[in-house]
């Protein structure tokens, strides 16, 4: 099950969506590793975010509990 427990996460998922397409979640994983490398775990976790909220948004099923 993935979660996303940030509304800023949605909004930037969006945007790269809207910017790139399917390949949003490719961009916001590249991003996520260049932090890694970089030491900056702050924005690691917060592309990792970003990357699964990309994925949620991208699903056509509906998946866990709707609220």
């Amino acid at each position: 099950m993935l979660t996303v427990h940030d509304r800023a996460s949605f909004d930037e998922a969006t945007l790269l969506i809207a910017r790139l397409g399917a390949d949003a979640a490719i961009e916001a994983a590249t991003h996520a590793d260049a932090a890694r490398i970089h030491g900056d775990l702050d924005a690691f976790c917060r592309w990792r975010q970003i990357e699964r909220a990309i994925l949620i948004l991208q699903l056509e099923d509906v998946v866990g509990e709707l609220h």
